[in-house]
């Protein structure tokens, strides 16, 4: 009979790609493992799994099971954070899903505080692209999850805060005088951008303006694109909030027209209560430093 704990058994095997860290997230041995995904593949009558060289993979089979099987670790957390609720208690765990600059500047202080209030909820941090967290939310990997607008119609989106776009460059540039640069201009200098998948908003703004980007690197982190910067490789467009360690001879300029990053916070409709009391814990410290902004 097919169980809640192999259920809990493949996604562990799934989210870190091995038997034996599965093993150690579980208190499981890795026979253990093993002897739960076998039992959950002879119950269904198909392989879920295939095991390779270089690690565990889902098969096309597996991954249509993993989605029905997440709802139903999800309901399954749901219920027993209701019961809990229900007995007067706190409990539970609370996937969140972030963002670099977010978990440098809002979570370390939010968490703290959610702690301190709800000392019985685990929480868990997953960091990722925009894409990447957008598709954990859907697909049940995470509870909650800060991310930039656009989001799916299907997802629930709480605006938190307008993210200004700003350009920065080096001060060996000849236009870092300036205290603002035009569109035109941009499109007439080399540009750092950031990998596909953080480039969402840059993206809006080009498209917006009809901008044709001459795009020089594509990095994934910040600091690799301050550095290029910094050496007068290129200039680069980011937010506001990824701009607070910047070095002095980085100069930053406004856009000629206001440019913002929406950021917000996501989830599917229906969230656990252990998610809601995550969302509620954002907006009260948000609302108490002044950084809710809508």
């Amino acid at each position: 009979m097919m169980t809640i704990s192999r259920f809990e058994v493949f996604n562990a095997v799934v989210e870190s790609g091995s038997l034996t860290k599965a093993g150690e997230t579980l208190n499981l041995t890795q026979s253990g493992i093993s002897h739960a995904i076998n039992s959950l593949e002879n119950e269904l009558g198909f392989t879920l799994l295939t095991r390779g060289r270089s690690g565990i993979y889902l098969t096309s089979n597996g991954e249509r099971m993993l989605e029905y099987m997440r709802d139903i670790l999800t309901l399954n957390d749901k219920m027993k954070q209701e019961a809990a609720a229900i007995n007067g208690l706190e409990t539970g765990v609370v996937r969140v899903g972030t963002f670099a600059s977010i978990a440098a500047q809002w979570l370390p202080h939010i968490i703290k505080q959610f702690q301190n209030e709800y000392p019985g909820i685990e929480v868990k941090l997953f960091e990722g692209d925009y894409s990447t967290l957008e598709q954990w939310i859907s697909n049940g990997v995470i509870d909650c999850g800060f991310l930039t607008l656009p989001v799916p119609k299907s997802l629930e989106f709480l605006p938190l805060k307008k993210d200004k776009m700003l350009c920065i460059l080096s001060e060996q540039h000849p236009l870092h005088k300036l205290d603002k640069i035009t569109f035109k201009q941009i499109e007439g200098e080399y540009l750092i951008m950031p990998k596909e998948g953080w480039d969402n908003e840059i993206n809006q703004i080009f498209k917006e303006h009809n901008i044709k980007p001459n795009v020089k690197f594509q990095v994934s982190d910040d600091q690799a694109i301050i550095a290029m910067v910094q050496n007068n490789i290129g200039i680069s467009i980011r937010p506001e909030m990824t701009l607070t360690r910047i070095p002095s001879n980085v100069r930053i300029l406004n856009l000629e027209q206001e440019s913002f990053r929406f950021i917000g916070i996501a989830t599917k409709p229906n969230m656990s209560p252990a998610a809601k009391k995550m969302i509620d814990c954002v907006l009260t410290w948000l609302r108490d430093h002044n950084l809710f902004d809508f």
